[in-house]
């Protein structure tokens, strides 16, 4: 059962070129299952039926799992199988029989446009550290980018004097990002100087113990970190939590709110349902449109708060 975990895990990474935060996941959790199986004396995959799986979601539910921990691990298993049946090692998705369960619809919690410029200025810009964060703050909230594409760039993903950016999104599929003056001048200081400071710090530590100093290859990588070399979603994630701290934001923030606050901004602002899908790199339309009601929300609390009839009305009830 292992072998078939391994080469789903190859095919994750070679032909449909997943994220490692996907690949991660699913190795993890299909192999959970799997160990879940041979505790019920199964040993093969074309042995697992659906009274198994009901078993195996009582026992997520006796252990407190979530439901939409619960729905990806069907997720996660439903195509583990598709796979399975077309390398042609089964004939039938047992998976298809079990039900995920219904997740109540969360819309995304954007930041507003206050929040957001104070977490762009909250990087120290005298350090090569901050000039790399205040660029990956302005290119995240500019061009909507996921975390993974943006920590996947390269420096010849990058055309400043087109103010584009070509990203690799999910399925392999490019799309060219557009960004503005400010993304682009925070991109340009960065490179020009916080780079080049980040290679040369990892290029003297390594040689700091008297041993022979071989030639350093140059990244290719956009975003280094204090290493030179490409930047982990892990170090991000909670450098941008200090940010959200020193920006007074009470809330949790991640990295994908930005992209989330980039879709309702733009279309606070007026733009058309299908220029932000093509933006965001969505495939589908219905996708983007949760990002409607997100910004119909808004303009409700906003009108709430700023007409003094809405006022009015919500005090007394009407």
């Amino acid at each position: 059962m292992q072998q078939a975990v391994d080469r789903y895990i190859r095919y994750l990474d070679a032909e449909r070129n997943a994220s490692p935060y996907t690949i991660g996941n699913y190795r993890r959790e299909i192999t959970q299952f799997m160990w879940f199986a041979a505790d019920k004396g199964i040993d093969s995959w074309d042995r697992v039926g659906p009274p198994l799986l009901r078993q195996w979601l009582a026992s997520l539910h006796v252990q407190g799992y979530a439901k939409a921990s619960v729905a990806r691990r069907i997720s996660e298993l439903r195509a583990f199988y598709a796979y399975l049946i077309r390398a042609g090692a089964m004939t039938s998705n047992p998976v298809l029989a079990i039900s995920s369960p219904k997740l109540p619809q969360r819309l995304p919690r954007p930041l507003t446009v206050d929040e957001v410029n104070a977490l762009i200025a909250a990087p120290d810009l005298a350090t090569p550290q901050g000039q790399r964060d205040r660029a990956m703050l302005e290119v995240l909230y500019a061009g909507g980018l996921r975390i993974s594409e943006l920590l996947s760039l390269d420096v010849a993903s990058v055309d400043l004097a087109q103010c584009e950016i070509r990203v690799l999104g999910k399925g392999a599929k490019e799309r060219v990002v557009l960004i503005g003056t400010p993304a682009k001048e925070s991109l340009q200081a960065y490179l020009a100087d916080g780079r080049v400071r980040l290679m040369t710090g990892a290029e003297s530590t390594s040689g700091s113990d008297n041993t022979i100093r071989r030639p350093i290859k140059r990244p290719k990588a956009l975003f280094l970190n204090r290493f030179g070399t490409r930047l982990s979603v892990s170090m991000f994630t909670r450098t941008l939590s200090g940010y959200a701290v020193a920006a007074s934001i009470a809330r949790q923030v991640t990295p994908h709110m930005l992209r989330h606050s980039f879709a309702t901004h733009l279309l606070d602002g007026g733009a058309d349902l299908r220029s932000v899908q093509e933006l965001l790199g969505h495939e589908s339309l219905a996708t983007t449109q949760i990002y409607t009601q997100v910004s119909q929300a808004h303009l409700h609390d906003t009108l709430l708060k700023a007409h003094p009839r809405a006022r009015l009305g919500r005090e007394e009830g009407a």
